[in-house]
């Protein structure tokens, strides 16, 4: 499986970066564009027999790219939607911690129990997620597949494999358009290659 985590949108790009979760669906940015099609061009040469999106139209939309480049039709996956964060969509961290300091103290601590305020926690996330990617993956059996989710969604699925509690799932990197890839067996599911930005620019990460 590659999985990848969608191209940039605005709120990715803005200084600082604003959350956004399955409450808000921008499309892509016109930088988020490029990274979606320096993945596709990356992934063109692999022999990719279906291509899996998150309903939100970034996702989509760069799904999209690979899946045009394979000649498929993006199929979505509605339990790899971006996180729920409540009442802070559409805000960034320094004006959560000053207006919201007692829940965003919590959620700092412990994000695993102690959610997004109004939204979900990445337990919650870890219960959704998890099953979703191993079916798909059970479904497409010695055949490579191609999964396009977000930032907080491939953080939790991640955590689970690289032995890290979903506690701490924030502290792994998941670029606009990184690539991951796992390697799925009857018997066993294993990272292969973590966040790679190699057919990125410079620019782009």
């Amino acid at each position: 499986m590659y999985l990848l985590r969608h191209g940039a949108t605005a709120n990715n790009l803005a200084r600082p970066p604003r959350i956004q979760g399955h409450g808000h669906n921008p499309e892509l940015s016109p930088a988020g564009r490029l990274q979606a099609q320096a993945a596709a061009t990356a992934l063109s040469e692999r022999k990719i027999a279906a291509v899996y999106s998150s309903p939100l139209t970034r996702a989509i939309e760069t799904a999209d790219y690979t899946a045009k480049t394979h000649a498929l039709k993006v199929q979505i996956a509605e339990a790899v939607i971006e996180v729920d964060v409540g009442r802070w969509e559409g805000r960034h961290w320094d004006d959560i911690s000053q207006l919201d300091p007692e829940a965003y103290r919590r959620f700092i601590d412990d994000p695993a129990a102690h959610g997004y305020a109004g939204g979900e926690n990445l337990g919650q996330v870890a219960h959704r997620v998890c099953p979703a990617i191993e079916s798909l993956m059970d479904q497409h059996l010695g055949q490579a597949i191609v999964i396009v989710a977000h930032n907080v969604v491939n953080r939790v699925y991640l955590s689970g494999l690289l032995g890290i509690s979903v506690r701490n799932a924030r502290s792994i990197t998941q670029d606009n358009c990184g690539i991951n890839i796992v390697r799925h067996q009857t018997d066993k599911t294993r990272i292969i290659t973590l966040n790679s930005v190699l057919h990125l620019t410079a620019a782009d990460v």
